[in-house]
Protein backbone atom coordinates (compact mmCIF):
# COMPACT_ATOMS: atom_id res chain seq x y z
CA UNK A 1 0.00 0.00 0.00
CA UNK A 2 2.49 2.32 1.06
CA UNK A 3 4.41 1.53 -2.24
CA UNK A 4 1.04 2.43 -4.21
CA UNK A 5 0.76 5.33 -2.26
CA UNK A 6 3.91 7.00 -3.38
CA UNK A 7 3.20 5.72 -6.77
CA UNK A 8 -0.21 7.67 -6.91
CA UNK A 9 1.98 10.76 -5.33
CA UNK A 10 4.51 10.53 -7.77
CA UNK A 11 1.80 10.75 -10.41
CA UNK A 12 0.11 13.61 -8.58
CA UNK A 13 3.12 15.80 -8.81
CA UNK A 14 4.18 14.85 -11.98
CA UNK A 15 0.55 15.99 -13.60
CA UNK A 16 -0.09 19.06 -12.06
CA UNK A 17 4.02 20.45 -12.60
CA UNK A 18 2.87 18.98 -16.12
CA UNK A 19 -0.19 20.90 -15.92
CA UNK A 20 1.73 24.29 -14.90
CA UNK A 21 4.12 24.51 -17.33
CA UNK A 22 1.27 24.44 -20.18
CA UNK A 23 -0.04 27.30 -18.09
CA UNK A 24 2.64 29.00 -17.76
CA UNK A 25 3.36 28.90 -21.74
CA UNK A 26 -0.35 29.52 -22.21
CA UNK A 27 -0.25 32.69 -20.25
CA UNK A 28 3.67 33.74 -21.93
CA UNK A 29 1.57 33.35 -25.21
CA UNK A 30 3.89 30.62 -25.93
CA UNK A 31 3.07 27.80 -28.31
CA UNK A 32 2.39 24.79 -27.32
CA UNK A 33 1.51 22.96 -30.31
CA UNK A 34 3.32 19.97 -31.92
CA UNK A 35 5.88 21.57 -34.47
CA UNK A 36 4.68 21.92 -38.29
CA UNK A 37 5.98 18.81 -40.74
CA UNK A 38 7.12 20.29 -43.66
CA UNK A 39 9.37 17.98 -46.15
CA UNK A 40 10.64 21.02 -47.98
CA UNK A 41 8.81 19.36 -51.69
CA UNK A 42 7.07 21.28 -54.09
CA UNK A 43 3.80 20.77 -55.71
CA UNK A 44 2.86 20.57 -59.81
CA UNK A 45 0.30 23.04 -59.91
CA UNK A 46 -1.82 23.68 -62.53
CA UNK A 47 -1.55 27.77 -63.20
CA UNK A 48 -5.63 27.95 -62.62
CA UNK A 49 -4.97 26.49 -59.29
CA UNK A 50 -2.51 28.79 -58.14
CA UNK A 51 -3.44 32.23 -56.37
CA UNK A 52 -2.76 34.46 -59.10
CA UNK A 53 -4.60 31.57 -61.54
CA UNK A 54 -7.91 31.82 -59.94
CA UNK A 55 -7.68 35.54 -58.32
CA UNK A 56 -5.95 37.77 -61.16
CA UNK A 57 -5.28 41.10 -60.59
CA UNK A 58 -6.47 42.74 -57.44
CA UNK A 59 -8.22 45.67 -56.97
CA UNK A 60 -9.60 47.06 -53.96
CA UNK A 61 -13.41 47.82 -53.31
CA UNK A 62 -14.33 49.20 -49.85
CA UNK A 63 -12.38 47.82 -47.38
CA UNK A 64 -10.79 44.87 -48.68
CA UNK A 65 -9.28 43.65 -51.92
CA UNK A 66 -11.33 41.77 -54.80
CA UNK A 67 -10.47 39.31 -57.39
CA UNK A 68 -11.44 39.36 -60.75
CA UNK A 69 -15.35 37.75 -60.28
CA UNK A 70 -15.40 40.32 -57.39
CA UNK A 71 -14.60 37.63 -54.79
CA UNK A 72 -12.84 38.97 -51.44
CA UNK A 73 -9.47 37.89 -51.46
CA UNK A 74 -7.34 37.87 -48.28
CA UNK A 75 -2.93 37.78 -48.76
CA UNK A 76 -1.04 36.01 -46.76
CA UNK A 77 2.16 36.68 -47.02
CA UNK A 78 5.70 36.69 -46.03
CA UNK A 79 8.34 39.89 -46.31
CA UNK A 80 11.71 39.37 -46.99
CA UNK A 81 14.54 40.91 -45.38
CA UNK A 82 16.27 43.62 -46.30
CA UNK A 83 17.96 42.55 -50.18
CA UNK A 84 20.54 44.69 -48.88
CA UNK A 85 22.19 42.25 -47.01
CA UNK A 86 23.12 38.61 -47.05
CA UNK A 87 20.14 38.02 -44.81
CA UNK A 88 18.14 39.07 -47.04
CA UNK A 89 18.73 38.31 -50.84
CA UNK A 90 19.89 34.16 -50.53
CA UNK A 91 16.26 33.62 -50.54
CA UNK A 92 14.78 35.19 -52.90
CA UNK A 93 14.45 32.70 -55.55
CA UNK A 94 11.60 30.15 -57.15
CA UNK A 95 12.20 27.59 -54.93
CA UNK A 96 11.69 29.00 -51.81
CA UNK A 97 9.09 30.89 -52.84
CA UNK A 98 7.43 27.56 -54.44
CA UNK A 99 8.17 25.87 -51.13
CA UNK A 100 6.21 28.71 -49.34
CA UNK A 101 3.46 28.50 -51.26
CA UNK A 102 2.65 24.85 -51.16
CA UNK A 103 3.67 24.01 -47.70
CA UNK A 104 3.68 27.51 -45.98
CA UNK A 105 0.12 28.78 -47.31
CA UNK A 106 1.68 32.10 -48.73
CA UNK A 107 0.29 33.34 -51.30
CA UNK A 108 2.29 36.65 -51.47
CA UNK A 109 6.08 37.85 -51.26
CA UNK A 110 7.12 41.03 -50.12
CA UNK A 111 10.27 42.33 -50.82
CA UNK A 112 11.67 44.66 -48.40
CA UNK A 113 14.38 47.14 -49.93
CA UNK A 114 15.64 49.32 -47.44
CA UNK A 115 16.65 53.01 -49.05
CA UNK A 116 19.13 54.19 -46.57
CA UNK A 117 19.82 51.64 -43.99
CA UNK A 118 22.48 48.84 -44.89
CA UNK A 119 23.70 50.62 -47.82
CA UNK A 120 20.18 51.09 -48.95
CA UNK A 121 19.41 51.87 -52.47
CA UNK A 122 19.61 56.20 -51.84
CA UNK A 123 23.17 55.76 -51.08
CA UNK A 124 24.77 53.04 -52.59
CA UNK A 125 27.18 52.79 -55.27
CA UNK A 126 25.75 52.36 -59.09
CA UNK A 127 26.70 48.74 -59.26
CA UNK A 128 25.13 47.79 -56.12
CA UNK A 129 21.81 49.38 -57.18
CA UNK A 130 21.64 47.33 -60.10
CA UNK A 131 21.94 44.08 -58.31
CA UNK A 132 19.22 45.36 -56.15
CA UNK A 133 17.23 46.01 -59.43
CA UNK A 134 18.05 42.15 -60.10
CA UNK A 135 16.82 40.76 -57.17
CA UNK A 136 13.47 42.67 -57.53
CA UNK A 137 13.38 41.39 -60.67
CA UNK A 138 13.86 37.48 -59.54
CA UNK A 139 11.05 38.29 -57.34
CA UNK A 140 8.76 39.69 -59.95
CA UNK A 141 9.06 37.51 -62.63
CA UNK A 142 9.34 34.00 -60.15
CA UNK A 143 5.95 35.10 -58.31
CA UNK A 144 4.53 35.70 -61.90
CA UNK A 145 5.35 32.21 -62.81
CA UNK A 146 4.56 30.47 -59.37
CA UNK A 147 0.98 32.51 -59.73
CA UNK A 148 1.94 34.27 -57.02
CA UNK A 149 1.34 38.38 -55.39
CA UNK A 150 4.53 40.32 -54.71
CA UNK A 151 4.85 43.35 -53.24
CA UNK A 152 7.65 45.47 -54.10
CA UNK A 153 8.79 47.70 -50.61
CA UNK A 154 10.21 51.46 -50.50
CA UNK A 155 11.78 50.43 -47.16
CA UNK A 156 11.69 53.76 -45.36
CA UNK A 157 13.22 53.45 -41.67
CA UNK A 158 16.26 55.53 -40.34
CA UNK A 159 15.49 57.96 -43.27
CA UNK A 160 12.53 58.88 -41.06
CA UNK A 161 10.01 60.71 -43.82
CA UNK A 162 9.80 59.64 -47.65
CA UNK A 163 10.41 63.39 -48.58
CA UNK A 164 14.07 62.66 -47.90
CA UNK A 165 14.56 60.48 -50.65
CA UNK A 166 11.23 61.63 -52.96
CA UNK A 167 13.58 62.57 -55.68
CA UNK A 168 15.29 59.17 -56.24
CA UNK A 169 11.54 57.09 -55.35
CA UNK A 170 9.96 59.12 -58.16
CA UNK A 171 12.81 57.52 -60.25
CA UNK A 172 12.48 54.09 -58.67
CA UNK A 173 8.99 54.06 -59.17
CA UNK A 174 8.75 55.26 -62.99
CA UNK A 175 11.48 52.16 -63.62
CA UNK A 176 9.79 49.93 -62.05
CA UNK A 177 6.36 50.63 -62.78
CA UNK A 178 7.00 50.97 -66.34
CA UNK A 179 8.95 47.78 -66.68
CA UNK A 180 6.50 45.71 -64.31
CA UNK A 181 3.06 47.31 -66.28
CA UNK A 182 2.16 44.33 -67.75
CA UNK A 183 2.31 42.02 -64.33
CA UNK A 184 -1.22 42.12 -62.86
CA UNK A 185 0.78 40.27 -59.78
CA UNK A 186 2.88 43.10 -58.40
CA UNK A 187 1.91 45.76 -56.03
CA UNK A 188 3.77 49.35 -54.91
CA UNK A 189 4.82 50.04 -50.95
CA UNK A 190 5.77 53.78 -51.55
CA UNK A 191 6.97 54.20 -48.14
CA UNK A 192 7.41 51.40 -45.06
CA UNK A 193 7.45 53.11 -42.02
CA UNK A 194 7.54 56.98 -41.40
CA UNK A 195 8.40 57.71 -37.90
CA UNK A 196 10.80 60.74 -36.19
CA UNK A 197 7.57 62.91 -35.57
CA UNK A 198 6.40 62.78 -39.72
CA UNK A 199 3.00 63.95 -40.09
CA UNK A 200 0.46 62.59 -42.44
CA UNK A 201 -0.10 65.69 -44.35
CA UNK A 202 3.69 65.57 -45.31
CA UNK A 203 3.42 61.34 -46.10
CA UNK A 204 0.02 62.44 -47.73
CA UNK A 205 2.18 64.99 -50.35
CA UNK A 206 4.87 62.12 -50.73
CA UNK A 207 2.08 60.29 -51.76
CA UNK A 208 0.87 62.63 -54.13
CA UNK A 209 3.90 63.06 -56.12
CA UNK A 210 4.43 59.04 -56.35
CA UNK A 211 0.86 57.94 -57.23
CA UNK A 212 0.85 59.80 -60.64
CA UNK A 213 4.11 58.44 -61.50
CA UNK A 214 3.09 54.52 -60.89
CA UNK A 215 -0.72 55.13 -62.59
CA UNK A 216 1.35 56.74 -65.64
CA UNK A 217 2.16 52.97 -66.25
CA UNK A 218 0.18 50.58 -64.38
CA UNK A 219 -3.53 52.59 -64.13
CA UNK A 220 -4.74 49.77 -62.43
CA UNK A 221 -2.04 48.55 -59.77
CA UNK A 222 -2.68 48.72 -55.91
CA UNK A 223 -0.88 51.17 -54.30
CA UNK A 224 -0.39 51.00 -50.67
CA UNK A 225 0.67 53.88 -48.38
CA UNK A 226 2.43 54.04 -45.30
CA UNK A 227 1.05 56.05 -42.21
CA UNK A 228 2.72 57.47 -39.38
CA UNK A 229 4.33 56.82 -36.01
CA UNK A 230 6.07 53.23 -38.04
CA UNK A 231 2.61 52.33 -39.93
CA UNK A 232 0.60 52.42 -36.96
CA UNK A 233 -1.59 55.47 -36.93
CA UNK A 234 -4.02 54.08 -39.70
CA UNK A 235 -6.67 55.58 -37.91
CA UNK A 236 -5.05 59.26 -38.35
CA UNK A 237 -5.17 58.54 -42.22
CA UNK A 238 -8.85 57.52 -41.92
CA UNK A 239 -10.04 60.89 -41.19
CA UNK A 240 -7.91 62.49 -44.13
CA UNK A 241 -7.21 59.90 -46.74
CA UNK A 242 -5.79 60.42 -50.42
CA UNK A 243 -8.45 61.41 -52.68
CA UNK A 244 -8.91 61.23 -56.57
CA UNK A 245 -7.41 57.23 -57.03
CA UNK A 246 -8.25 54.41 -57.00
CA UNK A 247 -7.16 50.92 -55.50
CA UNK A 248 -4.97 52.66 -52.79
CA UNK A 249 -4.58 50.93 -49.55
CA UNK A 250 -2.76 51.65 -45.80
CA UNK A 251 -0.19 49.80 -44.04
CA UNK A 252 -0.53 49.25 -41.00
CA UNK A 253 2.10 47.46 -39.05
CA UNK A 254 2.23 45.53 -35.58
CA UNK A 255 4.70 43.80 -33.32
CA UNK A 256 2.51 42.26 -31.00
CA UNK A 257 4.36 41.79 -27.52
CA UNK A 258 4.42 45.89 -27.98
CA UNK A 259 1.39 46.55 -29.88
CA UNK A 260 -1.42 45.03 -28.24
CA UNK A 261 -5.08 46.19 -27.57
CA UNK A 262 -4.89 49.93 -27.60
CA UNK A 263 -3.27 49.76 -31.50
CA UNK A 264 -5.90 47.02 -32.28
CA UNK A 265 -8.15 49.85 -31.45
CA UNK A 266 -7.03 52.36 -33.83
CA UNK A 267 -6.45 49.60 -36.57
CA UNK A 268 -10.48 48.63 -36.44
CA UNK A 269 -11.13 52.58 -36.04
CA UNK A 270 -9.76 53.15 -39.74
CA UNK A 271 -11.62 49.86 -41.12
CA UNK A 272 -15.00 50.93 -39.35
CA UNK A 273 -14.62 54.57 -41.12
CA UNK A 274 -14.15 52.77 -44.30
CA UNK A 275 -10.09 53.24 -45.08
CA UNK A 276 -8.98 49.88 -46.85
CA UNK A 277 -5.97 48.33 -44.65
CA UNK A 278 -3.34 46.55 -45.35
CA UNK A 279 -0.84 44.87 -42.45
CA UNK A 280 2.13 44.83 -44.85
CA UNK A 281 4.43 43.82 -41.59
CA UNK A 282 3.99 41.74 -38.53
CA UNK A 283 5.11 39.67 -36.25
CA UNK A 284 4.47 37.84 -32.75
CA UNK A 285 7.79 39.76 -30.60
CA UNK A 286 8.73 43.08 -29.61
CA UNK A 287 8.97 46.20 -31.73
CA UNK A 288 12.79 45.67 -31.98
CA UNK A 289 12.26 42.33 -34.18
CA UNK A 290 13.84 40.85 -31.29
CA UNK A 291 12.78 39.66 -27.26
CA UNK A 292 9.85 38.05 -25.92
CA UNK A 293 7.05 36.23 -28.28
CA UNK A 294 3.50 37.31 -27.39
CA UNK A 295 1.42 34.55 -29.49
CA UNK A 296 -2.14 35.39 -27.46
CA UNK A 297 -1.99 39.17 -29.14
CA UNK A 298 -0.59 38.14 -32.26
CA UNK A 299 -3.70 35.78 -32.31
CA UNK A 300 -5.42 38.39 -31.72
CA UNK A 301 -4.56 40.42 -34.28
CA UNK A 302 -4.97 37.94 -36.90
CA UNK A 303 -8.55 37.44 -35.37
CA UNK A 304 -9.17 41.26 -35.98
CA UNK A 305 -7.63 41.06 -39.99
CA UNK A 306 -9.30 38.11 -40.47
CA UNK A 307 -12.68 39.60 -39.28
CA UNK A 308 -12.31 42.52 -41.73
CA UNK A 309 -10.76 40.41 -44.80
CA UNK A 310 -7.53 42.40 -44.12
CA UNK A 311 -4.17 40.64 -45.98
CA UNK A 312 -1.27 40.38 -43.68
CA UNK A 313 2.94 39.75 -44.58
CA UNK A 314 4.99 38.39 -41.56
CA UNK A 315 8.27 39.51 -41.58
CA UNK A 316 10.65 38.20 -42.28
CA UNK A 317 12.07 34.87 -44.41
CA UNK A 318 15.71 35.19 -42.66
CA UNK A 319 18.12 33.39 -40.66
CA UNK A 320 19.26 36.52 -39.01
CA UNK A 321 19.41 36.03 -35.29
CA UNK A 322 16.51 37.46 -34.03
CA UNK A 323 12.92 36.83 -32.95
CA UNK A 324 11.17 37.41 -36.12
CA UNK A 325 13.04 35.47 -38.05
CA UNK A 326 11.26 32.50 -39.73
CA UNK A 327 14.27 30.50 -40.38
CA UNK A 328 16.74 29.24 -37.55
CA UNK A 329 20.25 30.99 -37.26
CA UNK A 330 21.74 27.33 -37.82
CA UNK A 331 19.67 27.02 -41.09
CA UNK A 332 21.70 26.96 -44.35
CA UNK A 333 18.90 26.13 -46.72
CA UNK A 334 18.09 28.90 -49.14
CA UNK A 335 14.70 26.96 -50.50
CA UNK A 336 13.34 23.64 -49.75
CA UNK A 337 12.71 24.55 -46.16
CA UNK A 338 12.42 21.19 -43.76
CA UNK A 339 10.95 21.36 -39.94
CA UNK A 340 14.62 21.64 -38.52
CA UNK A 341 14.73 24.48 -40.65
CA UNK A 342 11.92 26.90 -39.35
CA UNK A 343 12.14 28.73 -35.98
CA UNK A 344 9.21 29.08 -32.94
CA UNK A 345 7.84 32.18 -35.15
CA UNK A 346 7.95 30.20 -38.61
CA UNK A 347 6.02 27.27 -37.06
CA UNK A 348 3.42 29.10 -34.99
CA UNK A 349 3.07 31.19 -38.58
CA UNK A 350 2.80 28.01 -40.97
CA UNK A 351 0.00 26.83 -38.53
CA UNK A 352 -1.75 29.70 -38.66
CA UNK A 353 -1.52 30.59 -42.51
CA UNK A 354 -2.57 26.53 -43.13
CA UNK A 355 -5.00 25.43 -40.36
Amino acid sequence: MRNEWWKNRWFRRCFASAMAVVVLFSLLGQPVAAKVKLTGKTKSVSYADTPYGIHGRLKVQGTKLVGKNGETVQLKGVSTHGINWDVGYPYVNGTSFANLRDEWGVNCIRVAMYTQDYNGYCVTSDAERKKLLKTIDTAVKQTKKLGMYVILDWHVLNDQTPKKYQKQAKQFFKTVSKKYKNYGNVLYEICNEPNGGTSWGTIKSYAKSIIPVIRKNSKKAIVIVGTPNWSQDVDVAAKSPITGYKNIMYAVHFYAATHQQSYRDKCETALKKGLPVICTEFSACEASGDGAYNFDSAKAWLSLLDQYGVGYCAWSLSNKSESASLLKSSCRRTGGYKTSDVSSMGQWLIEQYTK
